[in-house]
């Protein structure tokens, strides 16, 4: 993923990031990556509604911030798109080129990080992705940066995870090997900021009493949160889930449509934007 790096604390952060990144990518193997399957299982909610959303990709231009492991980069590829796959990890961009390789399809990998991105300064997109990476940057720095690179009929994408649910929180806790020091979960402050910066904005929200399943993988299933990581687990394992999830997915949304305001317990947030608004002029 991307993060901020102007001055030395940033900087050791964001070589301790690229660190962690790098040593995830060494332990996995691309021929157990299932793209298809991590972007249309039902326990991916937020790719699912982003694909159905974003409909015919081909010859769009998109670029995919943080992108990882490379699933959705390829994903968006195999459907047409001209990728270009950013992140501040070589290992990730080396999984994700080989991942591309593994599928057939052909995608550009950049490395950077978001207080930089270092494109090309007239270079635009018709989508940016951002998945599960704004709340590793400082939203006011970097979000700016990356709008300049949007076309202007273009889609800003982006989920992340919010601050208030004590399952997730509990979570958080318990799962330190397995996520990085920087991450701070977006409160109501940051999606406020963040909605503001476009005229039109659809947001959806998810995992509310789904999250049930993260409990029964810790305290019925005993699986230890600092071993593996669950949010990559649950969509693996997306069939064996399915029963439980499908009926819960539907009280999630009967729930949120009566009580709009229980949205700020659920884990992910996902926000489209179109038309940015233009910053104020600085004096």
């Amino acid at each position: 993923m991307p993060f901020r790096s102007s001055g030395t604390a940033t900087d050791s952060t964001a070589a301790k990031e690229e660190h962690f990144h790098d040593t995830w990518a060494q332990a996995e193997e691309v021929g157990r990556i299932d793209v298809r399957r991590a972007n249309e299982a039902c326990t991916a909610p937020e790719l699912r509604c982003i694909h159905q959303r974003l409909g015919d990709l081909r010859g769009r231009r998109v670029l995919d911030l943080g992108c990882g492991r490379g699933e959705t980069s390829v994903y968006f590829a195999l459907h047409g798109a001209q990728v270009t796959a950013l992140d501040i990890s070589t290992g990730m961009l080396d999984l994700t080129a080989a991942l591309a390789r593994r599928y057939g399809v052909s995608l550009r990998v950049h490395k950077a990080d978001a207080q930089d991105l270092r494109l090309d300064p007239g270079e635009k997109f018709d989508v940016i992705h951002a998945a599960n990476m704004l709340h590793h940057v400082d939203l006011k720095q970097t979000l700016p940066q990356m709008l300049a690179h949007l076309d202007p009929t273009g889609t800003f994408i982006s989920w992340d995870p919010l601050a208030y649910n004590p399952i997730i929180n509990l979570y958080r806790r318990m799962a330190t090997q397995v996520r990085t020091e920087d991450e701070h979960p977006l409160r109501r402050e940051d999606v406020t900021f963040l909605t503001g910066q476009f005229r039109r904005i659809e947001t959806r929200w998810y995992w509310l009493s789904t999250l049930s399943i993260f409990m029964l993988m810790a305290a019925w299933q005993r699986r230890n949160p600092n071993k593996e990581r669950y949010w990559k687990a649950v969509v693996d394992e997306a069939d064996r889930w399915a029963r439980l999830y499908h009926p819960l997915e539907r009280l999630d949304k009967l729930v949120l449509r009566v009580f709009p305001p229980l949205r700020w317990w659920c884990w992910n947030v996902l926000i489209f934007g179109w038309e940015p608004v233009a910053p104020a002029p600085t004096t």
